[in-house]
Order: C-alpha cells, then structure tokens, then sequence
C-alpha cells in the first residue's frame, strides 16, 4: 500500500477527536492525567485514494516526547512503523532525549511492534488503571484476548 506521512493541521483535528471518542471519551488517560489526543500534535498516514490511514498524536514537554496514540487503520502495511519513525525524527529535531509512551498489559500487538522497533519496556506499573478509572469510568476491565486490564507497559527509546 502506499501512503504519504503528513502533519495534522487544525482543519483535521476534528477528525482526531472522532477516533479518540471511538474509544469512550474525547481523552485518554496516560499516568494518571488526562490528554487530548485533538489539542497536540500529530500525524496522518494518507492512502494514494485520500483515505486517512492512520494516526499518531505525541506531545513534548521538556526533553521528553510521549506517544500518546498510535494506530494504523491497516495492519502490517508499513503504517504504524512510519507514523513511529516521524515521531522519533520529529522529537530529535526538538532536542528530546527520550520518546516514550504508555501501553495497556492486554495489548500483545503493541507489545511486539514496539519492542521490534528497538524500543525498551522503561517500566510496568502494576494496577495503575484503578486509578485511570477514576478518572475516565468507562475504561473495560476486560480487554483484548480476554485479558484482565490492570497494568500500564512504559516503553521507551532513548535518542
């Protein structure tokens, strides 16, 4: 499939906070905040028909880069790994040191894209979805493979 990476301008974020809301509100929770994929910067892989073929939103504070969604709407295209490797030269034109991000525990298809993407699990914060959950209720208990939601995966590449 070919598709070109391209820089999501206010005309497109109402496009983002569609997808975010797909996933029960128009926020995410990473570590215990609340983030607005629609208010931060990102990208869009676009097909040659001009279909919006994936996505990823990041935001930097400080030397630090964080991931905040990353999603190819077609699998094992080239998609993902180009919206992760824009990001990563994107935070290394900022001066980041790090580019990380936060991943559920049931999510075995992120796990495996990003660790043979060279990143790191940085750390694993067990039960940390309690809390998310006080602040965005909606979060499943069960997720992906029938597998218990409870811990937050950190992976992490360091530039």
């Amino acid at each position: 499939m070919k598709f070109i990476i391209k820089k999501i301008e206010s005309s497109g974020k109402d496009w983002v906070l569609e997808i975010v809301r797909t996933w029960g509100a128009d926020f995410i929770v990473s570590r215990g905040r609340k983030i607005y994929p629609a208010e931060i910067d990102g990208f869009y892989a676009e097909a040659d028909n001009g279909e919006k073929v994936g996505l990823v939103t990041y935001e930097i504070i400080r030397d630090q880069c964080e991931i905040v969604t990353l999603d190819a709407f077609r699998k094992f295209s080239g998609i993902g790994s180009s919206l992760l490797t824009k990001v990563v030269s994107e935070a290394k034109l900022r001066s980041c040191k790090r580019v990380w991000l936060i991943t559920l525990n049931d999510n075995l298809d992120a796990i495996r894209f990003y660790q043979k993407r060279g990143m790191t699990i940085a750390a694993v914060h067990i039960n940390a979805l309690e809390e998310s959950r006080k602040i965005k209720p909606v979060i499943a208990k069960i997720g992906q493979y029938g597998i218990p939601l409870r811990d937050e995966i950190e992976f992490e590449t360091m530039l």
